[in-house]
């Protein structure tokens, strides 16, 4: 009997080298990487029917789950559309029991108005599970409503319209206001990767924060839909020359732009206390050789800043500015740090119902301390394939990532497992990933994680 807000990411089950052909725990990962890691409520399968065992824990966890047949943009002649309506058909057959979810997407995406097919898409959702809604995502304004909730691509954040988000009859065209979801925003507006220049990531994070404040702001919006959680590959005429869409919070490899953070803010502290300065901490990675202003995405209290020991002062979440978001983010816009000053170490403390409970530290010439090595998994299952991601971070001497550390790393697997993709690759933005693959039988995985940094790391998973 509560609203709820819907706020959410699309996704496509893309992964580096081997596209969509993922195994069981790697679909269920991205679920709890959607979930527990970004603080989601909704996910939109973009733009066809996923992995069921990413279904599986959605429903599990209890994340929504709007699914939508396959497509995009275009609409053939008669005997296209017959496969378009079997494909309702086959989505909603297979998957009308997954709990999570809420909304059957019937139309191709961002397609023009087609009356007689979509409402004969619609009429099929219908017959077949008169349970749930209908939406049918599209990007052009005035189009014809035959669904039951109006799902629309606005793309007027980063425009020279310069508002976050337009008024809904404004879109529909109607005199009245209906259900209404944004189902993508950002994307291609603000292409941005994990190793880009920091104004740029930070731009990045404070888009998604202002559609999601707007969606929150008002009354008649159910929420939105962020494109998109993870970067993908993609066809020569998109993304930026490598045929990859850099439209993602997180990456490929499910490694966070300061996005991703926006997102994960928002949770409760009790579930996760958050603090993260949206700064690499070089007063040369920024004009005049500053660091401010800052943003600190957090869902503490308050903040305060130390500089070599000495408080430089007490920040509050900017509820003025971000009235919509359960957890606004915290500025500090005065100029520290200014060229020719005395450049010292940095502390940020968040704290909550008057405690500490959470400091970040910075160190003023950040050097590199060891490479870290983690898997997801130390345990995977022999038989059918099965997968886990490794995750290697370059770090200085305060554990954070040194971003512009691209060194090479070169693996080596022994046991009863594979790489899924290349042995040597360099880091990019100081980081990277890996998956490790069964082959399907029991036993040991060692990978030997090696670089031109001078160190070698061994990770070990037991397959049973």
């Amino acid at each position: 009997g509560r609203e709820l807000k819907i706020v959410g990411l699309n996704r496509h089950q893309a992964f580096p080298y081997v596209g969509y052909a993922m195994p069981k725990r790697a679909q269920r990962k991205d679920a709890d990487i959607l979930k527990f890691g970004l603080g989601l409520n909704t996910v939109r399968t973009s733009h066809y029917p996923q992995s069921r065992h990413f279904l599986d824990r959605c429903d599990e966890i209890g994340l929504l789950v709007f699914e939508e047949i396959p497509g995009w943009q275009h609409v053939g002649d008669e005997a296209w559309k017959e496969v378009a309506c079997e494909n309702v058909k086959e989505m909603i057959i297979r998957d009308w029991n997954h709990p999570s979810i809420f909304l059957w997407g019937v139309r191709i995406n961002e397609s023009q108005d087609d009356h007689d097919f979509y409402v004969k898409t619609n009429a099929i959702a219908r017959e077949l599970d008169a349970t749930r809604q209908t939406g049918g995502v599209r990007f052009i304004t005035n189009s014809e409503l035959l669904e039951d909730v109006y799902t629309i691509n606005d793309f007027v954040c980063g425009s020279k319209d310069k508002r976050y988000l337009r008024p809904q009859q404004e879109i529909t065209g109607l005199d009245k206001n209906v259900p209404y979801l944004i189902t993508e925003f950002g994307g291609h507006m603000y292409p941005t990767k994990r190793f880009d220049q920091e104004e740029r990531l930070n731009e990045h994070a404070l888009r998604h924060l202002g559609v999601q404040n707007a969606a929150g702001l008002d009354p008649h919006k159910c929420g939105a839909i962020g494109w998109c959680a993870f970067d993908y590959n993609t066809h020569y005429q998109f993304g930026s020359g490598d045929r990859i869409c850099y439209h993602g919070v997180m990456d490929m490899f499910r490694l966070p732009k300061f996005a991703a953070y926006a997102y994960k803010s928002q949770m409760a502290p009790s579930e996760a206390v958050v603090l993260e300065p949206l700064t690499r901490y070089a007063r040369g990675e920024r004009g005049v050789g500053v660091i401010t202003p800052l943003t600190i995405c957090t869902n503490c209290d308050w903040v305060e800043y130390y500089m070599d020991g000495i408080k430089v002062g007490t920040y509050y979440p900017a509820f003025d500015r971000f009235a919509g978001l359960e957890h606004p983010p915290v500025f500090i816009d005065k100029e520290e740090g200014a060229w020719g000053s005395d450049w010292q170490d940095g502390v940020f403390v968040g704290y909550v119902d008057g405690k500490e409970v959470i400091r970040k530290v910075f160190a003023k010439d950040p050097a590199y301390a060891e490479i870290k090595v983690t898997a997801d998994d130390d345990t995977l299952e022999a038989g059918d394939m099965d997968a886990t991601r490794v995750v290697i971070e370059v770090v200085d001497q305060a554990g954070n990532l040194l971003p512009f550390n691209d060194c090479i790393i070169s693996l080596e697997v022994e046991g009863v497992g594979a790489i899924m993709g290349p042995k040597q690759f360099p880091l990019m933005g100081g980081s990277r990933a890996f998956w490790v693959k069964t082959m399907g039988d029991a036993g040991d995985i060692t990978v030997t994680v090696g670089s031109n940094m001078g160190e070698a790391k061994v990770c070990k998973i037991r397959v049973k």
